[in-house]
């Protein structure tokens, strides 16, 4: 982070399993120690079966000290929760997962949290999306963190619930949308829906990680903001870590 700006990432960490087929939650933390963002939207956080605990457990994120969740203070049978508490409370509380249907936000401890919420997707499986309100300096910004269907049809009505969701908030401040968009489009299907409010970040294809030809996951920045940079995490560890690379942009406020 420089004065006026900050970075954000993306990264679809496939519940730690690289392409070894071993699940190895060190590598993603490596991974996110070289990005070294302010702010972190994961995907696929948290394991689809058992207790569905985090793919990364709590005291190795602490361990590593760069990153805290943003926690939500909700449970997976409970849709659609909303929790406003102090920043210091939200950082104190403990769960065994991390996220909201594999959804999860990482924050420096220098980014404060003002407000948080989660979303609940239209869809025909259990899906959500995640929302925070943040506090970076003395600027205001939210971020969204998202993985959309594999249905183009589910994909432009949920990306349209998180617009409509965001549009709700009593308070504006400028919006970041990340996630795993699963649109091979350049502009077309569910992008369609943002209507020129919001520019995509030029970060370039992230899936296949062995061979990367899709841009499936995207960092969509509202108007407001300015994009200086965007890019793909392309290094040896991003490589072995997940089927996906993680993506990142840095952003004028």
């Amino acid at each position: 982070m420089t004065s006026g700006t900050i970075t954000v990432a993306s990264y679809n960490m496939r519940k730690a399993v690289g392409l070894d087929r071993r699940r190895d939650p060190h590598r993603v933390l490596d991974v996110l120690h070289e990005i070294d963002a302010d702010v972190v939207a994961l995907q696929e956080a948290d394991k689809r079966v058992g207790g569905r605990g985090s793919a990364i457990p709590h005291e190795l994120i602490d361990e590593y000290g760069l990153y805290t969740p943003v926690h939500l203070g909700v449970r997976h049978k409970r849709p659609l929760e909303k929790t406003r508490v102090h920043a210091e409370k939200l950082l104190k509380v403990n769960t065994r997962n991390i996220g909201w249907h594999g959804n999860a936000l990482l924050i420096k401890r220098h980014v404060g949290v003002i407000d948080c919420a989660t979303i609940e997707l239209p869809t025909l499986e259990p899906r959500g999306a995640v929302l925070a309100e943040l506090l970076i300096g003395d600027k205001p910004i939210r971020v969204v963190g998202m993985h959309l269907d594999l249905s183009g049809l589910w994909r432009r009505r949920q990306l349209r619930a998180i617009l409509d969701a965001v549009d709700r908030r009593q308070q504006r401040m400028p919006t970041v949308l990340m996630g795993d968009t699963n649109e091979w489009r350049v502009a077309g299907g569910c992008l369609r829906e943002l209507n020129g409010d919001f520019c995509i970040a030029p970060t370039g294809p992230s899936f296949h990680a062995r061979h990367p030809v899709a841009a499936l996951d995207r960092i969509i920045v509202h108007r407001d903001l300015g994009i200086e940079a965007a890019g793909v995490h392309m290094t040896e560890a991003a490589r072995r870590a997940s089927d996906h690379l993680p993506i990142w942009a840095r952003i004028s406020v």
